[in-house]
Order: structure tokens, then C-alpha cells, then sequence
């Protein structure tokens, strides 16, 4: 990756970088933030000196982002960490990247939530969603549960990073550890993709952890479970929110009402897509 004469700058590196992945709408942007993490700069950096040199070193390193991003694995996990919430949180292959559309799941949450509720993250990955409310939350008191021990590992280190360990970790497979009537507030970020859905096998996702993406052949089989079992944990007027598939509202919407929920309502990402349903028991 190097002009004619031989030099590198940051104009025809970045250039190259480009042409050696595949052509789409994220090319640009991918090179650009992948370069500035290989020459330790912000991308500004890129345009504001075109002609600075790259040295060699820093060139290998950013071959070799390329390199994987070529291989179609997400730039968040190659660099190690995802922004949500206005927060930097670490990631690898046993977490799901946190999608900015998740962020409305917050939201929502902050909006039910009383200042000292009792708040669990059923399935929480990173730990971005109960992170995130740790940090709006001083007094409330925050459960985050994963069935990967690899996963808690993950969300355990970005508490103690960004909310002094605020949230408590517990394995456990859904609302198992939970008696009844005892929750304020329950949300969660399920699997919630068809078994057989074709992004798995070929599309970017078949890089992040399958268990927390797929769930049954319609894609509602851990919010099923998560639903069902609820109304039990939560107390009276306590809200159940659950973030699911772009065309699975109906489908959620008429669990929450079979298991008895009130005021059950869907809400849209700022994409305009139906996104998290919620219901009060």
C-alpha cells in the first residue's frame, strides 16, 4: 500500500485500504477508522495531514485490519470495543456487538423506571444495557444475568470500568434465579433471529456468538420464555421491555397479552422500525 515513488502517506494507504475490501456503503468508513487505530490517531488526522508518511510498521498493522475485515469480522470486534450510550465498552467473540438501536431499550427503561427500582437484564451480553442504566441510576439496584460465563466475564470488566461494578453479574438462564414478585423492571436484548435465517452463515453476524442470536425456527423462542415467566417475578406495575426482530411486533405483542400484561405498546427506532415491546403487569 504505497504510492509510485515508493512513500506511503495516509492519502494512498487509506486509498488502497479501500479497494481491498468489498465494494458496499460501510468501505470507506471501515478504512478510515481502521487506519486511525493502526497509526494511533483520530480519523481527522487522515484528511487534516494526507501526506504524512506511514511507516512500515504501521502499515503491516493496518494490512492486517484490512485483512480481517476483508474476511467480513465487524470493526468493532477487531478493535476490541463498541461505543453505546456515549460509552466505550469492550467487546469480543462471545458478545454481541451493541446495535445503536438498542439504545431506545434504554430509553424506554429510564422512562418506567423510579430512581431505586430494582432493575434485571435478562441475557445481557457486554453488559451495555444495564451498564448504560447504572450510570443514569445512582440509587437503583441492577441485576444483569448471562448464561455464558464467557459473556459475564466481558460485562463484568466494563462495570468495573465505567460504573464502579454497580451492576451485580449472575449466571443463569433467563428468570431462573428470580422469586416471585421481587423485580421493578425487566428488560432484555434476547436472541430473537430465525434458526435458519441466511445471515448467520453469511453475513458479518456469523462472527458473534450463535446462542445469542438465534432462537428456535421463528425466532421468538427466548422471548417466549422470557414473557411467559415475567408476570411471576415482576412486581404489581412492574414493566417487562424486550427488543425484537424488525417484523415480529404482532407476533410479541400478542404473547405480552396472553400472559396478561397491560398497557402493552411497541416502539420504533429512529430507523422507523417497530423495535422494543413493552407491558405492565
Amino acid at each position: 500500500m504505497s504510492d509510485q515513488a515508493g512513500r506511503r502517506t495516509l492519502a494512498t494507504v487509506l486509498a488502497a485500504g479501500r479497494e481491498a475490501l468489498p465494494p458496499g456503503d460501510t468501505a470507506r468508513i471501515d478504512s478510515e477508522v481502521l487506519l486511525a487505530h493502526a497509526i494511533g490517531a483520530d480519523r481527522t488526522t487522515l484528511y487534516r495531514e494526507p501526506e504524512r508518511s506511514v511507516s512500515a510498521a504501521e502499515n503491516a498493522a493496518f494490512e492486517h485490519l484490512i485483512g480481517e475485515r476483508a474476511r467480513g469480522r465487524p470493526v468493532a470486534q477487531i478493535l476490541g470495543c463498541a461505543e453505546f450510550w456515549s460509552l466505550s465498552f469492550a467487546v469480543d467473540e462471545h458478545v454481541l456487538i451493541p446495535r445503536p438501536e438498542t439504545e431506545l431499550l434504554v430509553e424506554l427503561a429510564l422512562e418506567r423506571a423510579a430512581p431505586d427500582a430494582v432493575i434485571v437484564d435478562l441475557g445481557c451480553g457486554s453488559g451495555a444495557i444495564s451498564v448504560a442504566l447504572a450510570t443514569e441510576l445512582a440509587r437503583a439496584s441492577i441485576v444483569a444475568t448471562d448464561f455464558s460465563t464467557a459473556a459475564l466475564a466481558v460485562a463484568s470488566s466494563n462495570a468495573r470500568r465505567l460504573c464502579a461494578d454497580r451492576v451485580r453479574f449472575v449466571r443463569a438462564d433467563w428468570l431462573a434465579p428470580f422469586g416471585a414478585g421481587c423485580i421493578d423492571l425487566l428488560v432484555s436484548n434476547p436472541p430473537y433471529v430465525e434458526a435458519d435465517d441466511p445471515r448467520l452463515v453469511d453475513s458479518d453476524i456469523r462472527f458473534e456468538p450463535r446462542t445469542a442470536l438465534a432462537a428456535g425456527p421463528d425466532g421468538l423462542a427466548a422471548i417466549r420464555q422470557i414473557v411467559e415467566g415475567a408476570r411471576g417475578v415482576l412486581r404489581p406495575g412492574g414493566w417487562l421491555l424486550v427488543e425484537h426482530g424488525y417484523n415480529q411486533a404482532q407476533a410479541v405483542r400478542e404473547l405480552f397479552r396472553r400472559a396478561r400484561f397491560a398497557d402493552v405498546t411497541t416502539a420504533a427506532d429512529l430507523g422507523g422500525t417497530d423495535r422494543i415491546t413493552s407491558g405492565r403487569r
